[in-house]
């Protein structure tokens, strides 16, 4: 055998049948559909995308399968001679702003984001700190199912890759979302953080005490069993009651990877994305950082914003949802600004990475600055259409396909969107990430949103196969 052969250390999953990538990288059950048989195959295979030299990068949240999820995808990447560097528990917006640091040629997080914590993920960027695009995942979906013997897993033998920890990268990180604020301060507001017993437990507390907040911490430790649960971005009562009782001028609470952030005003008000982009929006625009005034945002932008930012002479544009396409849009256009009602937020002054750290340090820091509290500032912003949003659980993913040739539905659709004409809008949108069918109701009177999406939902329910 001579010293170049190629040993294989794994095969293709010909038995995997459901799509890998959705709307957010890979997601699943941690151990029954996000595999570490996958997640090697994933790492072998992302490794000839990720061409460059340089090392990759490694992050993950603080889910109990992480380690195993990072081990299986370490295995893959240096079976194909990559070298990994452990990022270790970190954001995900770490892991891009690392990649530019350090000169790698690509990176992963482990998380499931704002999923439960049984399941898990990987998203996967490019050495320009990019989540792939769906050419590199399709690639990569298609060495997963093969099923000849070509795309067997191998390994040259003299060329393994090297693993190394790297734990300190964190700070670099830390501090460059202390110096995002540019030199703005915190001085002793009173702000609670919720961290979600998740990846903003890294350096979450650490930024904001750097700023002189002062601080409230909820759920401040990293806990994989208690990731999400009844906490963070998806739970806002915890947050809400905290800010009651410490009488807290603001608070925040991120989802599990803390790549999004919502808030919660001194008066318990919530401010979602499309308040952040309104009001941020505004200030950039008053400082003349806003090209074209324009904002991008998704389809499931709240009619009121969109309405209120036109009247004042702005531009929005909507893209699918997902923070990629809004990426997207946001190159293409040269916008400042662009983001999703959800809490992903991208600043093109920041790196064009939805950051939930980052953008809560630039709301209570430019509040501070406006000497405003946030409830202040929260009132200049405009008044949102009621809004209800109704998940509707599948028996399995292949339903998600069938609602769009489903006549009745579509007729539901036609006939509530005609009933509210130009002060209502409905979307029915398939989740990326879960087996849900998603439908939602915009208008102006409360009593139509609610009748509207509790006969779709019933609709859906009634000709689809749901769980």
């Amino acid at each position: 055998m001579t010293n170049n052969a190629m040993h294989p250390v794994g095969a293709p999953l010909g038995a995997y049948n459901s799509k890998a990538f959705g709307t957010d990288g890979v997601r699943g059950k941690a151990g029954t559909e996000l595999t570490p048989a996958l997640a090697l195959q994933l790492g072998y295979w992302s490794s000839h995308i990720l061409k460059n030299q340089g090392p990759i990068l490694i992050g993950k949240d603080s889910r109990q399968s992480g380690d195993m999820v990072t081990a299986a995808l370490t295995a893959g990447l240096t079976a194909a001679g990559k070298e990994v560097w452990q990022v270790d528990l970190c954001p995900t917006p770490a892991i891009p702003y690392l990649i530019k640091r350090t000169g790698a040629c690509g990176g992963f997080m482990v998380s499931a984001s704002h999923n439960p914590p049984e399941d898990n993920g990987i998203k996967i960027f490019d050495e320009q700190g990019v989540k792939i695009d769906s050419k590199k995942q399709i690639f990569i979906e298609s060495k997963i199912r093969g099923g000849d013997s070509s795309n067997n897993v191998q390994s040259p033998s003299r060329n393994f890759g090297k693993t190394y920890q790297r734990y300190e990268l964190i700070k670099d990180y830390q501090e460059s979302l202390i110096n995002s604020v540019k030199g703005r301060s915190l001085n002793g507001i009173p702000i609670v953080l919720d961290l979600c017993w998740g990846s903003a437990t890294a350096c979450g507390a650490k930024v904001f005490e750097a700023l002189g907040a002062d601080l409230t911490i909820l759920h401040g430790k990293p806990n994989g069993a208690k990731i999400n649960v009844g906490c963070g971005s998806t739970q806002l009562g915890p947050l809400r009651q905290a800010v009651f009782e410490k009488h807290a001028e603001m608070g925040f609470a991120f989802d599990g990877d803390s790549d999004r952030v919502l808030a919660v005003d001194g008066r318990g008000r919530v401010i979602d994305g499309d308040h952040v982009l309104y009001l941020w929006g505004s200030n950039l625009r008053e400082r003349g950082e806003l090209p074209n005034n324009r904002l991008i945002t998704t389809v499931m932008a709240n009619l009121g914003f969109e309405r209120a930012w036109k009247a004042k002479g702005g531009l929005l544009e909507r893209t699918a949802v997902g923070d990629q396409n809004v990426h997207t849009a946001m190159i293409e256009t040269g916008a400042a600004l662009g983001g999703e009602q959800s809490g992903h937020i991208l600043s093109a002054a920041h790196g064009l990475c939805g950051d939930g750290l980052l953008t809560a340090l630039q709301v209570a820091t430019i509040c501070n600055d406006q000497n405003l509290t946030l409830a202040e500032w929260r009132n200049q912003s405009f008044k949102a259409f009621p809004q209800k949003l109704v998940n509707v659980s599948l028996s399995n993913w292949s339903n998600q396909k069938d609602w769009q040739d489903c006549e009745p539905i579509q007729e539901a659709v036609t006939k509530a969107e005609a009933s509210m004409g130009q002060d209502g809008r409905v979307l029915l949108r398939a989740s990326g990430t879960e087996p849900l069918l998603r439908v939602m109701v915009q208008a102006k009177d409360q009593r139509d949103v609610d009748s509207w999406t509790t006969h779709l939902a019933q609709v859906v329910e009634q000709h689809l196969d749901a769980a």
